[in-house]
């Protein structure tokens, strides 16, 4: 299945389609149809295959080494058949060491608390075409960008069996038009490759190369992405290339040697997550990796995929105290292999993929992690900007009275906003572990609760950068995520729960169909303050515009005290109207719009020749634009 050429690429470090070469490929040979077999074993004396075609008899099936010096053991087993469960057993030249380990490139597992790998065949017949033929315009940067970040197994469960999980295909049931109602464009799922431990989200990945079959086959997934593509959603997977499980029939210590993961253990052990950090120096694992992200874009037509603990990576000091790490040959706290690998990934990426993006969770001042690789950067498409998330949400989770104190949080991110390719994340990170869900961080009773989370939501999409949501968030629901649970659908028999699902959708639709909160989204003359220095009143006033430069407004009220005739200036004559209000009554807001069209007086504010003198509701955000 390899040849020459193939060796050399791997061996370099170049090679991105192992997938089509080692795992477990059903084939003819002579005639014959089995299946192939390929493992990376450099340091075994002996390789076996198990599975139910051979009662898992470590003699039956010995696979051969090729002479070439590559360390990969292969052979073809015709009684091997797609359905068959199946590990390697390799006894490694060290330490008599042997072991049982599932295939690194197998397509399909158990589900666990099963570990086997299974051989699959990934034929499906797909029928988004029209999608595929026309994301580049969908995934641009000058696009809307609105995700729904969601845990498959979380989001919705079975009405009459709260322990089921739904399968993809019970998902492709209800998700796609649930998305499309509430007006996002993409949906970002938390890592969906076979993980041994549910309670991990998915992030202490098994099988690299295999969606969980907690919830079906691999064409089930298949089936899934593809109706969201035919209801116009783009897919974001979210990808693990930082580290992996200790689990025997893992990567760990595979062969007998750390193969997968760094020798050292000082970079290649996490001590936080108590895994396996990925060796980026070793040749053959860049080819795996690369790989592995190549082939969710290849087999499953994923449009972006978003790398997860980014910071991880970049430093060999994270999480670890003086004396637990090394520095590199300069001296310094940088992984520069890691460095290395990440620019070679996204010029993979997009070199195979010019269509799709990739998103780093990078929570650093790391600079130039959304530029281009060959101006230096690290070459995402986009960063998660965890400065805007930490600002905004400790911002808004102080008594209104106080926030006039603490003004500067929400103007910093203005100073950095358009240094990189941001979106805003108000991710499952913030909703877990005892931090509340987003409307139980919000101070007040019910009421201003519900109106400062309408108030965040609406901010959020006014701010300049993409958006990210967590499930959850567009019904107020009250409890933190469970994992082990569905969201409180119940809530939105409510009025007031299901008045904040409202709003999330009418600003949604606002944003997709208003040019200028998304054009030019990483550009500052796509921004300017009418003023960001009223710390008294806690009021933000600010104007976006498009690529033709037309204004929309916006005005956020962050305390409970309306405002009346307050003045803000704005570029031209007028008319202006309200086009959007988070206090209207639709909303379960007090009702304080501005329902009149509005011709401003040729009276200088804020730097503007002209100015309005409007009411801002009580912890609200209104958007006007200029008819």
């Amino acid at each position: 299945m390899f040849t020459e050429q193939d060796i050399y690429l791997y061996k370099q470090g170049r090679h991105f389609r192992l997938y089509k070469h080692l795992g477990a490929q059903v084939v003819m040979h002579g005639g014959v149809r089995g299946t192939y077999f390929g493992v990376w074993a450099p340091n075994a004396e002996q390789v076996s295959v198990i599975g139910d075609f051979n009662y898992w008899d470590n003699t039956t099936h010995q696979l051969n080494v090729r002479g070439d010096g590559s360390g990969i053991w292969e052979g073809f087993v015709p009684e091997a058949m797609p359905g068959h469960k199946y590990k390697y057993h390799i006894r490694s030249r060290f330490q008599g060491y042997s072991v049982d380990k599932g295939d690194p490139f197998g397509f399909y597992w158990e589900t666990a608390p099963s570990t086997a790998s299974i051989i699959w065949q990934m034929d499906y017949q797909w029928g988004d075409e029209e999608w595929m033929q026309n994301r580049r315009e969908k995934n641009r940067q000058d696009k809307p960008l609105s995700i729904y970040e969601m845990h498959l197994g979380s989001w919705m469960r079975d009405p009459d069996n709260p322990e089921r999980l739904l399968s993809y295909r019970e998902l492709a049931d209800r998700l796609p038009g649930y998305l499309v109602d509430m007006g996002f464009t993409h949906v970002e799922f938390m890592p969906v490759a076979e993980h041994p431990f549910y309670g991990s989200w998915g992030y202490q990945i098994l099988g690299f190369f295999a969606p969980t079959s907690r919830y079906g086959t691999p064409q089930d997934f298949m089936y899934l992405i593809d109706v969201l593509h035919q209801h116009g959603i783009g897919v974001i997977l979210d990808w693990v290339p930082s580290h992996f499980p200790t689990d025997e029939v893992g990567l760990g210590f595979f062969d007998g040697t750390h193969l997968y993961e760094h020798m050292d253990s000082r970079k290649g052990f996490h001590p936080e997550w108590k895994s396996y950090i990925f060796n980026y120096g070793r040749n053959e694992v860049v080819s795996f990796l690369i790989s592995n992200a190549l082939f969710w874009l290849d087999y499953y037509h994923i449009d972006g995929l978003r790398l997860d603990a980014v910071a991880s990576m970049l430093y060999l000091d994270y999480a670890r105290e003086d004396g637990d790490w090394e520095p590199n040959e300069f001296g310094g706290n940088e992984n520069l292999d890691a460095i290395s690998f990440l620019k070679h990934l996204n010029s993979e990426v997009y070199r195979s993929y010019p269509d799709v993006q990739t998103f780093a969770e990078e929570s650093t001042s790391w600079p130039m992690v959304s530029r281009p690789t060959y101006v230096g950067g690290l070459g995402f498409g986009y960063k998660w900007n965890m400065g805007w998330m930490n600002d905004t949400l400790s911002y808004m989770s102080r008594e209104p009275v106080f926030r006039k104190y603490h003004h500067n949080q929400m103007t910093f991110s203005i100073w950095y906003a358009f240094t990189e390719n941001f979106v805003l994340p108000l991710s499952h990170d913030e909703v877990v572990h005892l931090k509340g869900s987003l409307v139980t961080k919000m101070p007040g009773d019910d009421w201003q609760k519900l109106a400062n989370l309408r108030l965040l939501l609406g901010y959020m999409y006014a701010h300049p950068g993409k958006k990210l949501l967590f499930m959850g968030a567009e019904m107020a629901q009250w409890t933190e995520w469970n994992h082990d649970k569905s969201l409180d659908w119940h809530l939105l028999q409510y009025d007031r729960h299901r008045q904040v699902q409202d709003w999330l959708r009418e600003v949604n639709n606002l944003y997709r169909n208003r040019p200028q909160l998304y054009e030019l989204d990483f550009e500052p003359g796509g921004f300017s303050w009418i003023d960001c220095t009223d710390s008294d009143n806690s009021v933000l006033s600010f104007i976006r515009r498009d690529k033709e430069k037309k204004p929309l407004i916006m005005a956020a009220n962050f305390t409970p005290v309306p405002r009346h005739d307050y003045i803000l200036g704005v570029p031209g004559p007028g008319p202006y109207r309200e086009i959007l209000n988070s206090d209207d009554a639709r909303f379960g807001g007090s009702h304080l719009v501005n329902p009149d069209v509005y011709h401003a007086q040729e009276i200088q504010a804020h730097g503007y020749s002209h100015r309005l003198s409007l009411t801002l509701p009580p912890l609200g955000i209104l958007f006007m634009e200029q008819s």
